[in-house]
């Protein structure tokens, strides 16, 4: 396929990050409409006690793609680490990360702008390191996990996070039927990159595969102004002018050419668990 994939494309990287709102409106709309699956950061947490050797007795904890901060509140609130540092590289959601914790002490949760290919941290000085949802936007996820593995302190466990190439398939039908993309099935999976059927093996360049969990999560969208909620700003697909950022005036499309009707997708959500493997343990 000869269509570049929007998440591995740097030029598209400030119209899907740019502003916090959109980032906000997506997960807003998927969040209201799930239906099964475990909050992704309490499992996190849960996986982080039950593989660290000291989990009550945390150092610093690294997030890695922390967007607006909301892993890395609950990072920090459950697992009472002394220091939680969140790393992205779009300033719009770290804006929006550091008004989240406002009211934490100072010294708590730090928020830092940077690239996860070179991570701006010593060796050895994190005791967790978490990648959730966003190693499909490296084309080089290894080097990624190199990184995470150089900046692991002895005994220190990673949790990294994907989904599934064929998350929310049922929407690319919904794109494709009312006419908003008919080529919306053909479309390169988001999580080519770093997907739920290669994340182990991308984690094993690097670290020790300890664990390894798969859950199905399911979301049902109320109808067309749910839909259009999440898909406005969802970069998969060839959306025509003003349509795209507009969810009124998709939704209004969809009323147009489909009947409204609820509509229930899936993801597979995986999470890798890992460790140094060059024998350092506490």
């Amino acid at each position: 396929m000869n269509e570049s994939n929007p998440f591995l494309d740097p030029v598209r990287q400030p119209e899907l990050y740019g502003h916090a709102s959109r980032l906000a409106g997506r997960t807003s709309a998927l969040m209201r409409a799930k239906t099964a699956g475990h909050p992704v950061p309490e499992t996190i947490v849960s996986l982080v006690q039950t593989h660290h050797a000291r989990p009550d007795r945390l150092g610093a904890v690294l997030d890695i793609g922390c967007g607006r901060g909301t892993s890395s509140l609950i990072l920090a609130e459950q697992l009472r680490p002394e220091h939680v540092v969140g790393l992205d590289a779009a300033p719009a959601l770290l804006a929006q990360a550091r008004e989240r914790v406002r009211n934490l002490p100072d010294s708590t949760v730090e928020f830092v702008e940077g690239d996860f290919h070179d991570l701006p941290l010593p060796d050895r000085s994190s005791d967790v390191v978490v990648a959730a949802f966003c190693l499909y936007h490296s084309p080089r996820p290894q080097d990624v996990v190199g990184q995470i593995a150089r900046v692991l302190a002895p005994g220190g466990v990673a949790v990294l996070v994907t989904k599934g190439l064929d998350s929310y398939r049922e929407m690319d039908q919904l794109v494709a039927c009312a006419g908003l993309d008919p080529r919306a099935a053909q479309h390169e999976s988001l999580y080519t990159a770093a997907h739920s059927d290669n994340l182990a093996d991308i984690a094993a360049s690097s670290l020790d595969v300890i664990a390894v969990l798969d859950e199905e999560h399911v979301f049902t969208f109320d109808g067309h102004d749910h839909s259009a909620q999440y898909l406005a700003t969802n970069p998969k697909y060839d959306l025509a002018p003003g349509l795209y950022g507009n969810p009124g005036a998709l939704a209004a499309t969809l009323h147009e050419f489909l009947p409204d009707e609820p509509l229930t997708t899936r993801s597979r959500i995986t999470f890798v668990v890992a460790q140094p493997n060059d024998g350092r343990m506490a």
